[in-house]
């Protein structure tokens, strides 16, 4: 699976009717959507569709015609996201009317052609699952465990210190393994609950 790290916006036009596909990582598309919606007083239509992992690593997705004929926009939009394996993904799509009916199937064409193209402007990265794990161990192993941490990209997220030293650690699901396997070679540490 692939996700977007920032907006990327194309500006895709058949006849003469304007499409404005804004692509974004899920996080935004609420606000942009706000924004958008005030930028674009005159725009006839907002078609949206985003896919992103729930709490349960469950994939959730939505689409919206936004009054073009059902299922003629929301849904093609949908499958572009899906056929391109994007999550965490929202595509806001805005059309400007041009005097011409495109007709059921010109209108999936539009879609599916802005929403593409949009994607083919920006910079896909590959999703990887966040973990975190709360790690004990020695005082004495600090600064080995601390050089593992920058070596597999691992975020310490809260250090204490007590009658043990206790890391809560956070990075992708495969660097915190190899970082795991790592530790458990050259210190003794103790996973805790």
């Amino acid at each position: 699976m692939r996700q977007v790290n920032k907006l990327t916006t194309y500006t895709h036009e058949v006849k003469q009717s304007k499409f404005i596909a804004n692509l974004m990582p899920f996080s935004m598309y609420e606000n942009r959507l706000t924004e958008l919606k005030k930028q674009h007083p005159k725009a006839r239509h907002f078609v949206v569709a985003f896919r992103y992992l729930n709490e349960f690593n469950q994939i959730v997705e939505h689409s919206s015609d936004d009054g073009e004929p059902k299922g003629t926009s929301g849904k093609p939009t949908l499958f572009v996201l899906q056929g391109n394996n994007l999550i965490n993904s929202a595509l806001i799509i805005i059309r400007y009317f041009g005097g011409t009916k495109l007709g059921t199937g010109g209108l999936v064409r539009a879609y599916s052609d802005a929403s593409n193209l949009v994607i083919t402007k920006c910079d896909l990265v590959e999703y990887k699952e966040i973990v975190q794990e709360n790690i004990s161990f020695k005082y004495s192993d600090i600064r080995m465990v601390e050089y593992e941490c920058q070596v597999h990209s691992i975020d310490i997220i809260e250090k204490i210190f007590t009658t043990q030293t206790v890391y809560t650690i956070q990075g992708s699901k495969g660097d915190l393994q190899l970082f795991l396997e790592k530790l458990h070679r050259v210190v003794n540490i103790y996973p805790l609950p």
